[in-house]
């Protein structure tokens, strides 16, 4: 656990606390901006290899956040230790705007970092992250916001901050203590940071889609929008107008089905991938509105009594 708890952002339930609070003298300068997203990733990349994590590739199975990706939710449980970090890509249906907001996404990408033991000086690792992609903390108006993370999805809590730069919040920043209603044997330190907010930042831009992609010039180069705005347009108006309800209701309870069967056989990783399914699944019913009040905590119910199933195998099997 930290040295000393952070307050809230100002304007939030409590204080806000800059990052030049925890910053120290010995950070160095900062590198010069990374010009593109590609160029973004691979120096977070670097920054987190050099400090002992194994870089993963991202999950082929769609989510709704990196802690999903079983490099997290699994290998946080039990005592081995871990340090991983990877981009995954995510899907939110419910967060889509057909391409016309300047900042959300129905897909977007999250770097996500976990470290197991947590280690001392994660404040100043996460800072010195910031500062590998351009990003000064003590030029920007970087604050951890106290905001407890929890998923209810997958039986999840920890201790943790909202990650704000100049205002919006670019990450998450936690203290795992619980995973699949599963005390953690060590506290996993968790950093998911929001590239493409970083990288508005990082190359001064309002609006995601103007985002260079590939740092390439003239006729080669490449625009977050090239890649993505047709893609949003186009699964905004499925997540919200033409994905057929009755189907996506059958595929939850044949993934909820598998899961529990595969789990009675004792294999926790593919169960855990009917899981991530089971978890998408409802996210695109939610999005398509037919889920009711009472109807919605019972998918949540059903997910977690999923998950807390395969975090109980894996760990079996880690024994």
């Amino acid at each position: 656990m930290p040295a000393e708890r952070l307050d809230a952002h100002e304007g939030g339930a409590g204080r806000g606390v800059a990052a030049d609070a925890v910053a120290g003298a010995g950070l160095g300068r900062p590198a010069a901006p990374a010009a593109s997203m590609q160029e973004l990733m691979l120096r977070l990349h670097r920054f987190w290899a050099a400090q002992g994590c194994v870089i993963l590739q991202p999950y082929d199975i769609e989510m709704g956040a990196g802690t999903f990706h079983p490099a997290t939710t699994l290998r946080a449980l039990g005592r081995k230790p871990w340090r991983a970090a990877y981009v995954q890509p995510s899907r939110r249906p419910g967060d889509g705007r057909y391409g016309e907001n300047p900042n959300r996404l129905q897909h977007y990408y999250q770097y996500q970092v976990i470290m197991k033991p947590s280690p001392a000086d994660a404040q100043e690792l996460l800072l010195a992250s910031y500062r590998e992609i351009g990003l000064d903390p003590l030029v920007h108006d970087f604050r951890f916001v106290e905001d407890d993370w929890e998923s209810p999805t997958l039986g999840a809590w920890g201790l943790g901050w909202e990650v704000w730069c100049n205002g919006m919040e670019v990450g998450q920043f936690t203290y795992f203590q619980q995973v699949g209603g599963i005390p953690v044997a060590y506290p996993s330190f968790e950093m998911t940071y929001g590239l493409e907010r970083l990288a508005m930042y990082v190359q001064n831009v309002e609006r995601v889609f103007d985002l260079d992609f590939n740092g390439a010039a003239g006729e080669g180069r490449i625009t977050y929008g090239d890649v993505f705005l047709r893609a949003e347009r186009e699964y905004s108006a499925w997540n919200f107008e033409h994905a057929d309800t009755a189907m996506l209701a059958r595929h939850f309870a044949d993934a909820e089905t598998e899961c529990n069967a595969v789990l009675d056989r004792g294999l926790a990783l593919p169960a855990y991938d009917q899981c991530i399914k089971a978890s998408h699944l409802f996210n695109l019913l939610d999005a398509r509105g037919v889920i009711s009040v009472a109807e919605r905590a019972s998918y949540i119910g059903r997910v977690r009594a999923l998950a807390k199933r395969c975090c109980e195998t894996w760990l079996a099997g880690e024994e």
